[in-house]
């Protein structure tokens, strides 16, 4: 058995496609997922010979809000650079990337420090299921693809995942990519090294990583495997590895390159960029365009009181967050008001959602029969005492069915609660006459009978008597 206690250290390369209208460096229609291939093209993105590029203004501004976001220094000088391989999905026999002067160096995101973000353009797709020969469509390529490198600071494959999220997030919420894994929209690579003292051992990088579960699990085999090899007296060898999802396991792909491997040089057709020349790329006025970014939502949400569980989903799902938001606004955002009308979404809306479409389906709040005012209207009728808890959850279970006026549906069935002594007495009475060895039980001292009979009249009344009331009517007749 071993003594020795080894640490897994973790950096991540993460690619992520973005939201513009046209490519990287020529008009095409930015749409990789056409289903007719090899549409959305020019001479351009294919390669042609003799063609000139021309850099996408909305592509560089949006990894510069990524970067005012991240608390990064934003360039001043960038260029691009053509990194040269040969591969049937590079047209070229380049890619055009940036590799000395990237647009954003430092800051952070989770706790994690973040080495760079660059641009870059995406390759064509490749499909390897055609039997002996292989097809490519190059509908993806030239597509602006932003490259987040972190600093090898990371030592656990939660961390992995949760970084991975908190990117995908924020990537949504400045709306500058859809960040879809499973679509390819983001792409996450692992590297992972293992030493048992201060030296970091020998980087290993994992490919072909399609969701956050399968980064976490990348990442445990591989720490698994370097502790197996270097155990058994083995060294590690750098490499890269693909990751096989249904194996759940890791395996060899090709010698680990280094940068002077792609002969890295400026290229020659595109201009340099001076950014403080362009007005609009300041740090003053990007920082105007961002939205709440997502940490600043969670501490305002949990400021009002919020569980943290509804804060989460408020956070990470944009249609919960954006119905919450509504109503609390239509609630005039009193804090009460606010508090009441999340326990209704989390429990009872989020309650009939999953009840119709299945786990984690929060989402579908956006689709329901009425909006955030309606349903704000049935908190206030609550607040009010118009209606109880119980005739609350039947106006809203009507309400997710059909939509509708909840004050209209409270009073078509019967719901708006009675506070009118005469009437909720005459239930009182009614209650203790069907239910005579109850009554006599709490006359002699059982107190748990008097609730059976607040529940006896409730139901009598299908929810609408002032329990409060119901309550006092009840103690008046048995005392």
């Amino acid at each position: 058995m071993t003594t020795k206690t080894y640490k897994a250290t973790i950096g991540l390369e993460i690619h992520a496609e973005l939201s513009t209208a046209t490519k990287m460096f020529c008009d095409s229609r930015n749409d990789p997922f056409h289903s007719a291939p090899n549409t959305n093209v020019c001479p351009i993105c294919m390669g042609h010979p003799g063609t000139l590029p021309v850099i996408n203004k909305k592509a560089v501004e949006s990894v510069l809000r990524v970067g005012v976001a991240l608390g990064s220094e934003l360039a001043d000088f960038t260029e691009f650079d053509r990194k040269n391989y040969f591969y049937p999905d590079i047209p070229k026999g380049y890619q055009l990337s940036q590799y000395k002067y990237p647009l954003v160096k430092g800051g952070a995101l989770n706790g994690v420090a973040i080495t760079r973000v660059h641009l870059e353009e995406d390759t064509a797709s490749s499909g390897h299921d055609e039997g002996d020969y292989s097809l490519v469509d190059f509908n993806r390529a030239g597509v602006p693809l932003m490259e987040l490198v972190t600093e090898p600071v990371i030592h656990s494959a939660e961390e992995v995942g949760s970084f991975g999220k908190e990117l995908q997030l924020l990537l949504r919420t400045l709306g500058v990519s859809g960040a879809n894994m499973e679509r390819g929209e983001m792409r996450l690579e692992v590297n992972v090294s293992v030493s048992d003292t201060d030296k970091l051992g020998t980087k290993v990088e994992v490919k072909n990583i399609g969701s956050f579960k399968a980064a976490e699990k990348a990442t445990e085999y591989e720490i698994k495997r370097h502790i197996e090899v270097l155990e058994s007296g083995g060294s590690i060898e750098q490499e890269t590895r693909g990751w096989d999802d249904t194996k759940g396991k890791t395996f060899s792909q090709r010698k680990k390159e280094e940068a002077q491997d792609y002969r890295y040089f400026p290229d020659p057709d595109l201009p340099k960029l001076k950014l403080s020349e362009i007005p609009e790329f300041s740090r003053e006025v990007l920082k105007k365009s961002l939205p709440e970014l997502p940490w600043e939502r969670r501490e305002r949400l949990s400021r009002l009181g919020l569980k943290p569980v509804d804060v989460y989903i408020y956070v990470t799902i944009p249609e919960a967050g954006a119905f919450f938001e509504a109503t609390a606004q239509a609630l005039g955002n009193r804090k009460e008001s606010i508090l009441l009308a999340s326990n209704y979404i989390a429990t009872d809306l989020f309650g009939l959602i999953k009840k119709k479409y299945g786990e984690g389906r929060e989402s579908e709040i956006a689709s329901l029969p009425f909006d955030a005012a309606a349903f704000a209207k049935l908190v206030s009728m609550i607040e009010a005492k118009k209606v109880s808890s119980r005739g609350a959850k039947d106006v809203l279970a009507l309400m997710f069915e059909s939509g509708g006026d909840p004050e209209k549906i409270a009073d078509e069935k019967g719901l708006v609660q009675k506070s009118d002594e005469g009437a909720v007495k005459s239930i009182a009475m009614e209650v203790v006459a069907e239910n005579p060895t109850v009554a006599d039980d709490f006359k002699k001292g059982k107190q748990a009978s008097l609730q059976f009979l607040i529940g006896q009249g409730m139901k009598k009344s299908k929810g609408s008597a002032n329990p409060e009331v119901l309550k006092a009517a009840l103690m008046s007749l048995l005392s």
